[in-house]
């Protein structure tokens, strides 16, 4: 086959973030509608360049690069790793790029993925990164999707840490998580660069697009 633009626009959506589901790359990728995307993606898929994986029943199929697309492309070799335990946060955070891209109307090369921020910081030097920056109006956001309380310790060390490191911290939390909520309300008053962004209205969002 031939590959055209989108088609590395597709590739380079897939590596930067951990779960690629098709209907993310619809958005990312600029298709007009699922079903021209859906085609696309088979083939690719027939072509050796991408593979779709069940890995969580319940969940759709997320999209990987093969090794042939990352030869080709000059992309790390080694196996992309994934938890179970994260699948479910790591869709939604893709869910929130995309709220953040129509809302803002921000090319998709001013987001920053956690995996590039930890590329970028090697190995040797592994800290507390957002699960995803970007820039608006000279402006860097970090955004976080947090849905499930961590020790208390550690949350609100990761609010400093983004208090100091960027103009705005953008949490994503469950209406249902009262407690989760009411930290993040006590640490603005000291931190006052929080915002408090409910999930619910994000996936509404997302559903009218």
């Amino acid at each position: 086959m031939r590959l055209v633009d989108r088609d590395y626009d597709i590739f380079n959506e897939i590596f930067r973030w951990k779960c690629c589901l098709s209907r993310h790359i619809r958005f990312l990728a600029g298709f007009s509608g699922q079903r021209a995307c859906d085609r696309r993606l088979k083939l690719l898929i027939d072509n050796g360049y991408i593979e779709r994986k069940r890995i969580l029943y319940g969940v759709p199929a997320i999209y990987f690069l093969t090794y042939k697309a990352k030869k080709m492309l000059n992309y790390p070799l080694r196996k992309d790793g994934i938890k179970i335990e994260q699948i479910n946060h790591d869709i939604i955070v893709l869910d929130c790029v995309i709220f953040f891209h129509h809302k803002f109307d921000l090319p998709l090369n001013k987001f920053v993925s956690e995996k590039e921020m930890h590329s970028a910081d090697g190995f040797s030097n592994r800290m507390h990164r957002p699960d995803f920056i970007f820039h608006k109006d000279n402006k860097t956001y970090c955004v976080e999707v947090e849905l499930n309380l961590k020790a208390k310790n550690r949350f609100v060390k990761n609010i400093e840490d983004n208090f100091l490191k960027y103009d705005v911290q953008d949490w994503i939390v469950p209406s249902s998580k009262i407690k989760i909520i009411q930290i993040l309300e006590e640490n603005s008053i000291s931190y006052p660069n929080i915002e408090i962004i409910k999930l619910d209205e994000i996936l509404e969002y997302i559903k009218s697009l």
